[in-house]
Parts: C-alpha cells; structure tokens; sequence
C-alpha cells in the first residue's frame, strides 16, 4: 500500500496523488466506504475528483492508497432510461431517506488503446451525500450488464475522452 505524504493544517489536508498531483480537501469532502469496495476491500476513505480535463468523470480517489482511482461516471449522462431499483439493505445501510440524499455513480473500464469503453450499470456506486458514506450495490433482478458498452458519438456530437493515465 503507498502512503500519502500529508502536510495536515487546521482544517485542510495536502496530498500529493501520483495520477493527479497536488490535492488540498477537508474532512467534509472525504467518502467512507465501511465495507470497502469490491477488489479494494481495506479501502475505506476515498474523495470524489472532479478535473476540468475530464470533466465528464468523476475520479474516485482512495485516501487509503493513493496509488487507485476509478473513473466513474453519472450513469444518466450515458443512459437516458437507466432504471435501477435500489435494494431495501442498501437504503437502510446507507440512511437514505429521501431522493436527495444520494448520487449513484458507474465504474468505467477502457481498453489500453482506449478503444472501446464500458460502464458497469449492474453494480453503482451509491452514495449518500448527507452523511459522506458509500456503498457499491449489486441490483437485484436486473438485466444491466456490469460491462454495459458505451455508446460512441456520431461525428456531429462532441465525443468524451477517455479518462487518461494524469
């Protein structure tokens, strides 16, 4: 696991992430994910990033090894109709009491040539806003695919670029 070099001041911590460079954050902005996250399951703080270079993801960024980002993505963005309905465990474990209190995010995966691109539909990440805690939710009795292909842009559309190696 990297460590990160933190020079820590009242309110704001400094990290230096290898992908992303220099990042300043409060405690207020830092997700806990009690459970982890498949793959990563001793990863508990994570950060959402938003970079203006990318602006179409969303980096998911471990305070525990900065060594691992995700690149997720606002699953609406990509798939109008997208419908998933969350299991009563994941509302309860979450407190989600309403609507906004949470955002649901998709992991997305790109070939090394960044060919080809997909987003998994089938497990979001959801978390819930209000109270800064995180979970990835396996839908039940769904038919969205955890490699759902991302649909490239006609010529006339402006295409997102795949989230890029910082």
């Amino acid at each position: 696991m990297v460590d990160a070099t933190l020079m820590e001041s009242t309110e704001h911590v400094t990290v230096n992430f290898p992908r992303f460079g220099e990042f300043t954050y409060t405690q207020n902005d830092v997700f806990t994910f009690p459970w982890g996250l498949p793959g990563f399951p001793n990863l508990h703080r994570w950060i959402a990033l938003n970079l203006e270079s990318q602006s179409t993801y969303i980096w998911l960024q471990s305070l525990d090894d900065v060594a691992v980002a995700l690149p997720t993505i606002d699953p609406w963005m990509v798939f109008e109709n997208y419908d998933p309905k969350l299991p009563a465990y994941a509302v309860a474990a979450l407190e989600i009491a309403d609507a906004g209190d949470f955002a649901m995010l998709c992991v997305v995966v790109a070939t090394a040539d960044a060919q080809e691109m997909t987003m998994n539909l089938m497990a979001p990440i959801v978390v819930n806003l209000r109270a800064r805690r995180g979970r990835q939710i396996m839908l039940e009795n769904s038919s969205y695919s955890v490699r759902e292909p991302i649909p490239r842009k006609t010529p006339a559309e402006p295409e997102a670029a795949a989230p890029s190696e910082q």
